[in-house]
């Protein structure tokens, strides 16, 4: 990790890093339009960007959505391909959920394929006071 830094800067984010992953690399996010992305940003309620410290490259990236009194849903948490294996995953979890002001918060999130590296975290299915109302189609951009 010494080769990379964590930082919750929004203004330090290379939105059009965050755009080019979640718009060709994220499985979830690949529908969605610059528009869109900077919306997300701009309305996150804390990010978490991860930056290789001799280029100041961005190379994570992490969101949350939140009341800021007790509920928080995780979003958009991915590294780049050059940069995995170095625990940077882990590194914006923790630093997200675990470190600042949502430490006790009540953290929700949607994953289909990374469900190992949250339980690390106290993630486990949701309990019987969880509903969800799920996504109605999303119209091909334009």
């Amino acid at each position: 990790m010494s080769e990379y830094d964590l930082d919750t800067d929004p203004t330090r984010l290379d939105r059009a890093a965050v755009y080019g992953f979640l718009s060709t690399e994220a499985y979830w996010a690949r529908w969605r339009t610059r528009a869109h992305v900077d919306a997300q940003i701009d309305g996150a309620w804390r990010v978490v960007g991860a930056y290789e410290r001799v280029t100041g490259a961005q190379v994570g990236f992490a969101r949350a959505i939140s009341d800021g009194v007790s509920l928080a849903y995780l979003a958009d948490v991915f590294v780049l391909p050059s940069a995995r294996g170095r625990s940077l995953g882990k590194a914006l979890v923790r630093t997200m959920v675990e470190e600042g002001p949502g430490a006790h918060f009540r953290w929700l999130l949607h994953t289909a394929d990374a469900h190992s590296l949250y339980a690390g975290f106290g993630f486990a299915a949701p309990d019987a006071t969880a509903v969800e109302r799920p996504h109605a189609a999303r119209p091909e951009p334009a």
